[in-house]
C-alpha cells in the first residue's frame, strides 16, 4: 500500500513538473534578427534576396557607361517587374527598393507613377480652391524619357515519389530588367540576369 502511495505521489510530483516545464515550452518567444544577415527558412524568395538582388541591380544601373554618359540628370519611370512565379512575390517592393537605391546613388530622377491620381487631385483641389499665388501650375509635370521594366523567374524542382526520410525542394530565381527608350521603343540598356538558386530539405519524420 505504501509503495502505490509513493508511485502515485511520485507520478502527481512527475506531472506537475512537466506541466510547469510545458507551460514555459508554449510561451512566446520575441527576438530581432539582423535584417541585413536574415537567414533563409526554407527555398523560396524571402527578405533577404529582396535586399539583395534590388541593390545589386541599382548598383549596376547606377555604375553603367550608359547611365553615366547620359547628359544632366534623366528622368526615368518604373513600370515595374513582373512577378512570373508560382508563389506570391511582391515586386511592388523590389522596384521601390531600386529606386529608392538609385536616387540616393545616383543622378537619375523618377517620376511618381503611382501617385499620378492623387497629383491629378490636388491640382484640380487647388484650381478650384487656393489662390494665384499658392496654386500648383497645371501642365508643368515632367515626362520621362526612359522606362524600366523587367521580369522575375521561378522555377521548381522537387523529389519524386519514392520510398526516403526527406523531400528536398530547389526553387531557382532569375530577375531580368532593362531600360526601354520612350520616344524610339529601343532597349537602350539591359542589366545582367540575377539568378540563384536554393535547396532546402525537410524530413518527413518528426516535428
Amino acid at each position: 500500500m505504501k509503495t502505490m502511495l509513493r508511485m502515485m505521489l511520485f507520478t502527481l510530483v512527475a506531472a506537475f513538473i512537466l506541466g510547469l516545464s510545458g507551460c514555459a515550452m508554449f510561451r512566446i518567444k520575441v527576438k530581432d534578427d539582423d535584417v541585413a544577415n536574415m537567414p533563409a527558412f526554407d527555398a523560396k524568395y524571402g527578405p533577404q534576396d529582396l535586399r539583395k538582388l534590388s541593390e545589386d541591380v541599382a548598383v549596376e544601373i547606377a555604375n553603367s557607361t550608359f547611365v553615366k554618359n547620359l547628359p544632366g540628370n534623366p528622368i526615368m519611370i518604373i513600370y515595374g517587374v513582373q512577378p512570373r512565379t508560382e508563389t506570391f512575390v511582391d515586386t511592388q517592393a523590389l522596384t521601390d527598393r531600386i529606386r529608392t537605391t538609385l536616387m540616393q546613388n545616383s543622378k537619375i530622377q523618377f517620376v511618381n507613377e503611382s501617385r499620378r491620381q492623387e497629383l491629378m487631385k490636388e491640382q484640380g483641389f487647388q484650381a478650384a480652391n487656393t489662390t494665384d499665388e499658392t496654386r500648383t501650375a497645371v501642365g508643368k509635370q515632367l515626362g520621362a524619357k526612359y522606362m524600366i521594366t523587367g521580369s522575375l523567374v521561378e522555377m521548381k524542382k522537387q523529389t519524386g515519389k519514392q520510398a526516403r526520410v526527406s523531400k528536398s525542394e530547389l526553387v531557382y530565381y532569375q530577375l531580368t530588367l532593362e531600360i526601354t527608350d520612350m520616344e524610339t521603343g529601343i532597349i537602350a540598356w539591359a542589366c545582367v540576369p540575377k539568378e540563384f538558386a536554393r535547396e532546402a530539405r525537410t524530413p518527413l519524420i518528426g516535428w
